[in-house]
């Protein structure tokens, strides 16, 4: 685990709002310089607590208007293998995540759809009939709100 200062801290989450900010813009928010600046982002990266930058693709704006969060229960019969599940779940391209969790579920799913219609037709066409697809439910993104995460 690496220490962080306040620095680094309102760094992160100045990232984590804008990752394309550049370190003379850092530097200026932060009152350091912009070598010191870009490298506090390099030990930062170098110590992995930056994976990366990632882009917030619009859904909505490329037409996919519905989010709908599943909750899948394989079946005990047959005992399919979690791998069989998760290369076949991956292939669907309006499966967005899979998370592989513990509780009521043994998976997760974030499906997204261009309204309920075309979510229906997934699910029974593609999701359903998914090898060992035991129970499932489904909940509706109505709104999202994002948080840069804990960092102090």
């Amino acid at each position: 685990m690496i220490d962080l200062d306040d620095t680094d801290r309102a760094i992160l989450r100045a990232l984590a709002l804008e990752a394309g900010v550049s370190a003379g813009e850092l530097g200026r928010r932060f009152g350091i310089s912009q070598p010191g600046a870009w490298r506090r982002v390099k030990r930062l990266e170098e110590a992995g607590v930056l994976g990366g930058v990632q882009v917030d693709v619009d859904r909505a704006a490329l037409g996919f208007g519905v989010t709908v969060f599943l909750g899948v229960k394989l079946a005990t019969r047959g005992r399919v293998s979690l791998e069989d599940f998760e290369r076949a779940v991956m292939a669907i391209p309006e499966v967005q995540v899979v998370q592989h969790v513990l509780g009521l579920f043994d998976y997760r799913l974030r499906v997204v759809a261009r309204d309920i219609a075309d979510f229906e037709r997934v699910l029974r066409r593609r999701i359903m009939t998914l090898p060992g697809v035991g129970n499932v439910e489904a909940n509706v993104l109505l709104t999202e709100e994002r948080r840069p995460g804990p960092l102090g």
